[in-house]
């Protein structure tokens, strides 16, 4: 069964190029409205022309879809909150937020100047906060919203001179976690997409003879379904190249050591057994990591 975005409202960040482009593109051409939004600077952050997210629009109303664009900077809270404000005066609603926007500043630790560190918490996860927290309201009168957050197996699992980007990607894990709980009863659903594609951010991480099937199409479809009105919430749907997979945050079952003398050496000699994964569990709240530890406690 095809998904079908008709009479829907989206806003797509940084989608003047590569994946962004690509999520407008699909959700357009499912019937979506949407308005397009990229400041159209460098890799890096720097710069900025609103010409990217017009061409965008161009493509969109050329294959006879309904798309606006916008430049605001998703660093700028009252710039996102004017953004989310062309979309509803435009179209009277918004149901889709894709936080896509990002910059890369990579370089090792021990060399990265704290600004560059901040920059890029400031884009994907404050940027993302600005934008969620803009379209919330708007979300709950309707009751429904989706909320996709873009994540990152650098945050997830870690890469070599991305602190910073890997401490901003797996702290937008934990927004949805929170905005998933939240936002249950009102109808809206928040979840997160972790890519693998090739664009002008990534490109040059991949073997030539792998660029295009790593190409940001092939991400589309996670998007989609994390989007659509049967979409999951609190899920990290992974993707690339035509293969998907979920990624967790688990619990192990732990071990009781007490906390009297002698509890840090027996930790130590037991930490086989709390690392131990086999019965691990998806906690359904942060409340689990403190009922486990009540239940070992008890000698459960």
């Amino acid at each position: 069964m095809a998904l079908d975005f008709s009479g829907r409202v989206a806003i797509v960040t940084g989608a003047g190029g590569g994946l962004g482009r690509e999520h407008a593109l699909a959700l357009a051409a499912r019937g979506a409205r949407v308005l397009v939004n990229d400041l159209g600077g460098a890799v890096d952050g720097s710069g900025g022309s609103a010409s990217a997210a017009q061409k965008v629009v161009d493509e969109i109303r050329a294959a006879g879809g309904e798309a606006i664009a916008n430049g605001a900077s998703v660093t700028d809270a009252d710039a996102v909150q004017a953004m989310v404000r062309q979309a509803v005066d435009t179209w009277g609603r918004v149901d889709i937020l894709v936080n896509n926007a990002g910059i890369l500043r990579d370089k090792t630790f021990a060399k990265m100047e704290l600004e560059d560190f901040r920059l890029v918490l400031e884009v994907h996860l404050m940027g993302a906060v600005h934008c969620t927290k803009a379209a919330w309201p708007h979300m709950m009168a309707a009751r429904y919203g989706r909320v996709v957050m873009t994540t990152s197996s650098s945050g997830l699992y870690g890469n070599f001179g991305q602190s910073n980007y890997g401490a901003a990607k797996l702290a937008l894990v934990g927004l949805m976690q929170t905005l998933a709980l939240e936002g249950e009863k009102h109808g809206i659903r928040v979840n997160c997409l972790a890519p693998t594609a090739t664009t002008r951010m990534t490109e040059h991480l991949f073997p030539e003879d792998m660029r295009a099937a790593f190409g940001p199409r092939a991400v589309v479809p996670a998007m989609l379904v994390l989007a659509s009105q049967d979409a999951p919430t609190r899920t990290v749907l992974c993707a690339g190249a035509g293969g998907f997979e979920a990624a967790h945050i688990t619990l192990t079952r732990g071990a009781f050591v007490g906390t009297g003398a002698g509890a840090d050496e027996q930790l130590a000699a037991r930490l086989a057994q709390v690392l131990d994964r086999a019965g691990e569990v998806v906690p359904g709240s942060g409340s689990a990591q403190g009922a486990n530890e009540l239940r070992l406690a008890r000698g459960g």
